[in-house]
């Protein structure tokens, strides 16, 4: 009897394993074909870049955040497409088929942006930078104020001043252990995905639970897609490494030179602290405003059609002088 017992237990754990590992490599097969196709890698000034491009109309440069690539830029810049405006998502240095260089500075990034353009024939876009895609968006502005059109600042990792000279992004401990654990492998990550994905929401999308749990079924599914997006993680993992580096020694620009319209929006409780990055950019930027949400979480969940409609508003070339007769610094709380 003990010997079929134990037969069994052998048994139902073989069968566990298998299923457990072909749906892994569904998944991970699934991820690998989605990031092989629909983009291009062009050769710039600056070395090969990765992008892709959707919609027709003005051109919008999209700079995605931590653990993306053209493919996350795609998927945020998907619906500005929709509402007529072209947008060019590429990979920034270390994500997918775009190299890391030995200077992968948000100066160097700046640069690459431009190169871009440049390779691209664009002679001005917006530009819409988004969390650790943020200080080269916003460093592209100062180094090349001709090519930017006008700044979008989306939950920005960018500095700003705090007690005993703090760091301006904020991470938790829970967010530390899986830079260190779930993102250095496809298997880990996809395996907390499927049996614990609170702790991703929390630790790496930095958002409260409970703000996803009250979301509608879009909001939830959008929020799930940009988890799923991540993998496969090992092809994001050079540049997840520089992102911790840049943003871990972010260090004041001068935000007044910026002579562009800025629009700078973030959530209160973005456990990555932009909310006040995103308030300080706009007060140092001259010709800025800042729309603050109370709740949503640095992925905004709850807003995110809201947020789109400010953007397109904001971008809209035929939207006559919006920058001033709208109030600048208005909050949405």
């Amino acid at each position: 009897m003990l010997r079929v017992l134990l037969a069994s237990v052998v048994i139902c754990f073989v069968v566990f394993g298998a299923l457990v590992s072909s749906h892994y490599r569904r998944d991970i097969s699934e991820a690998r074909r989605r990031i092989e196709a629909g983009s291009s890698l062009i050769t710039t000034r600056c070395g090969p870049i990765e992008y892709a491009e959707a919609g027709e109309g003005p051109p919008v440069l999209m700079v995605h955040g931590s653990g993306g690539g053209f493919d996350q830029g795609i998927a945020f810049g998907k619906d500005l497409a929709a509402n007529g405006m072209r947008v060019i998502a590429m990979s920034r240095f270390g994500y997918l088929r775009t190299p890391l260089p030995a200077d992968a500075s948000s100066a160097a990034q700046a640069e690459a942006h431009a190169c871009l353009l440049d390779a691209l024939g664009i002679e001005r876009a917006a530009v819409v930078g988004a969390s650790a895609g943020a200080p080269s968006a916003t460093e592209l502005a100062l180094r090349h104020p001709d090519r930017v059109e006008s700044l979008v600042l989306l939950v920005p990792a960018t500095y700003t001043p705090r007690a005993g000279n703090a760091p301006s992004v904020t991470s938790s401990r829970l967010t530390q252990l899986l830079f260190e654990t779930a993102l250095r492998s496809n298997f880990f990550f996809w395996a907390v995905r499927e049996v614990a994905p609170g702790m991703l929401v929390r630790g790496i999308l930095a958002t409260p639970t409970k703000d996803l749990d009250a979301a509608s079924p879009s909001e939830r599914a959008r929020v799930n897609a940009l988890l799923d997006g991540i993998l496969p993680v090992t092809d994001r993992r050079r540049g997840l490494t520089n992102d911790a580096i840049v943003v871990g020694s972010l260090a004041p620009l001068d935000l007044k030179r910026i002579d562009v319209p800025a629009l700078c929006i973030s959530v209160a409780d973005d456990q990555y602290g932009t909310f006040a990055a995103a308030k300080y950019t706009a007060d140092q930027i001259p010709n800025a405003r800042f729309i603050g949400y109370a709740k949503g979480g640095h992925v905004w969940v709850g807003h995110h059609d809201d947020i789109i409609q400010e953007i397109t508003a904001f971008l809209d070339r035929d939207a006559g002088p919006l920058y001033s007769s709208r109030p600048l610094s208005a909050a949405r709380m």
